[in-house]
């Protein structure tokens, strides 16, 4: 295939059918440059694996880079879809997406932030909360995430769990929920020798995984092990505006102690009254003397709800669960596929898998 050299202005973006347009240099992707500019295209881990940044291409030529066959198949690319996270056009391009539009791109900024607590919730989840610097809130959306930057210039994502408007109350920061990952670089030293005022520094706010409030329709809230963070802020968030649109939360784990801010959940149906809870187990042993569901959680949705044609569903969590969550309630219960939002929890493990 022959393609244009770039020129040095670079190349233009036409987005469908929004009609927003923007170029795109040399040495980017497609959505980096979108990012940069405030564009609002979907995206969830900027590195392949997930597939929340698919879209269609109606015209030009884009050359793809190291992606995951579970974030775009073979299929999908001969039949014109590419992932924005590593298309770098070849020429000027029309594409077909889902823009999100209902909310305005908030600045992305780099920011030292100290360490102010580590709770233990759980044998292998901390809730970090981290001070920002005096004077420079970090505007975000309730869903959305902040990247560490270690020193060796790698990268790790943690939802914020906690929505906006909480910092304005003296002395809170955003509350991060990190799972440890034996062997994990960053997770092993949050487990190991973090301490409290130890200064990192992150990136934010990134990630196009927040409520629709232009939507009055009834919401699903799909959460597995701590993909319950930003699914948390999504509930303070819409507590706080008192949105009182009609939503369950299924919040699955292997254990019991997995659900590790369960008395947390159960206060708020008190002040939510059009709020339900559903914590699904899947590995549970005689001593957990567990009574609840079991099973995988997202096929407990699909138990209870046959017909999804009417509703939202958030969904937050390992890639397996998300993935079979968006297939399963497409293909069986009808759900629409522009009314699935989704933020897959994607470790290193999982953008190494070929």
């Amino acid at each position: 295939m022959t393609s244009a050299a770039p020129h040095e202005a670079g190349f233009s973006i036409s987005i469908e059918p929004s009609g927003r347009s923007f170029v795109v240099q040399p040495d980017e992707t497609i959505l980096a440059a979108g990012i940069r500019q405030g564009i609002g295209l979907p995206y969830g881990c900027k590195d392949g694996a997930c597939g929340s940044c698919k879209c269609k291409k109606l015209s030009g030529e884009v050359m793809l880079g190291t992606h995951q066959s579970k974030a775009l198949s073979a299929e999908e690319e001969l039949a014109g879809y590419v992932l924005t996270c590593c298309a770098r056009p070849q020429s000027d391009v029309v594409l077909e997406s889902r823009q999100v539009t209902e909310a305005g791109a908030f600045p992305i900024r780099k920011m030292p932030a100290r360490v102010a607590a580590l709770v233990k919730k759980s044998h292998d989840v901390v809730m970090l909360r981290l001070q920002l610097p005096a004077g420079e809130p970090l505007q975000f959306h309730a869903g959305q995430y902040v990247e560490f930057i270690l020193r060796d210039g790698a990268r790790r994502s943690y939802s914020m769990a906690n929505a906006p408007h909480t910092l304005a109350e003296p002395g809170t920061g955003i509350e991060l929920h990190i799972r440890h990952l034996p062997g994990g670089k960053f997770t092993d030293h949050v487990f190991g020798a973090m301490k409290e005022k130890e200064i990192l520094r992150i990136e934010g706010p990134y990630g196009s995984f927040f409520l629709r409030e232009d939507s009055d329709k009834p919401i699903v809230l799909l959460a597995s092990g701590t993909g319950f963070a930003p699914i948390k802020a999504l509930l303070e968030h819409m507590k706080f505006k008192a949105i009182d649109r009609a939503a369950i939360l299924y919040w699955g784990g292997r254990r019991p102690e997995d659900l590790y801010m369960d008395e947390w959940v159960r206060a708020q149906l008190a002040g939510m009254p059009n709020l339900r809870y559903v914590p699904v187990i899947s590995n549970a042993v005689p001593d957990d003397n567990w009574t609840g569901r079991t099973g995988f959680v997202h096929q407990a949705v699909l138990e209870d709800f046959a017909d999804l044609s009417g509703y939202q569903v958030y969904a937050c969590g390992a890639p397996i669960v998300v993935d079979s969550a968006k297939r399963d309630y497409m293909a069986l219960g009808g759900l629409p596929e522009e009314e699935f939002f989704a933020d897959a929890f994607t470790t290193e493990a999982d953008k190494a898998i070929p």
